[in-house]
């Protein structure tokens, strides 16, 4: 090739040969080596707990060939003697829990034996009178209904005017008298269930339901203060250790002066009937 066949470079190009040439020619440099850092410490990790053991494959259980064990069923009347279904004695506070079902007169029956009962554990002597809780633990509402209203029916019986008037007032003395003779125990801090006071004052009329027959039947005026003024002091001495046992003795008087003002007025209310 001649000197005349020669292409002339472009001035890129040439200036690019240029740059090749001085990265040859330039001197040779050696690299510092940096030295290496100490490790960092190791970052805080949640423990995972992986079991050494491995778990068994599953196998299946071939069928036994003895029968499952049979659980004795207990029978649900095989109750002790003297305790109900639902585990409270049937001797204790309220009724059976089978009374939805039985007989009317079964029911009449057993509510006349517990005021009988009553009667004879408030109103006349026993060993139970200075354990109130004891000699009232069975209380009911029917047998102080049925005194408070066989007096004031007595009492109009025996008034010559104004029969309902008069009955009407002594139902309302006798009810609305023991509801706050009742809430002034409890005031007073009495021990004392709120109807089982109610029973204990109703029961204790007893007496003066006495007093009122006997004094309209005769007609002595004489007898007739000395029968109610026997049973005023009945009906007194039948509250006394209840009411007395109630609160503290320091606020005994506060509980017995009420009770014995009710009686009292009553009795002076059959004196003066006519």
């Amino acid at each position: 090739m001649s000197h005349e066949d020669t292409i002339p470079l472009h001035h890129s190009s040439q200036s690019d040969i240029d740059e090749i040439e001085n990265l040859f020619n330039a001197p040779v440099h050696v690299a510092t080596v940096l030295p290496a850092q100490p490790p960092s410490p190791p970052r805080a990790s949640i423990p995972v707990s992986h079991s050494s053991t491995s778990l068994p494959p599953y196998q299946k259980v071939p069928p036994s060939s003895s029968p499952p064990p049979v659980v004795p069923a207990v029978p649900v009347d095989a109750a002790p003697a003297g305790r109900s279904r639902t585990g409270v004695s049937a001797d204790a506070f309220g009724s059976p829990a089978n009374t939805l079902t039985e007989p009317v007169w079964d029911t009449v029956k057993r509510d006349l034996a517990r005021i009988v009962s009553n009667l004879q554990l408030v109103v006349f002597p026993n060993p139970f009178r200075e354990d109130p809780g004891r000699a009232l633990r069975d209380w009911d509402l029917w047998g102080p209904f049925f005194f408070i209203v066989f007096l004031g029916l007595t009492l109009s019986w025996s008034a010559s005017v104004k029969k309902s008037e008069v009955f009407a007032v002594a139902f309302a003395i006798l009810a609305a008298g023991a509801i706050i003779l009742t809430t002034n125990v409890l005031l007073l801090g009495g021990h004392i269930i709120f109807f089982q006071s109610l029973s204990l004052l109703g029961y204790c009329l007893f007496p003066l339901d006495v007093g009122a027959l006997v004094g309209m039947l005769v007609s002595n005026a004489i007898l007739k203060l000395v029968v109610v003024s026997i049973t005023l002091a009945w009906s007194c001495w039948a509250a006394y250790p209840f009411m007395s046992a109630a609160v503290n003795p320091r606020r005994k008087a506060l509980a017995l002066y009420p009770v014995f003002l009710l009686y009292i007025s009553v009795g002076f209310f059959i004196i003066a009937i006519d």
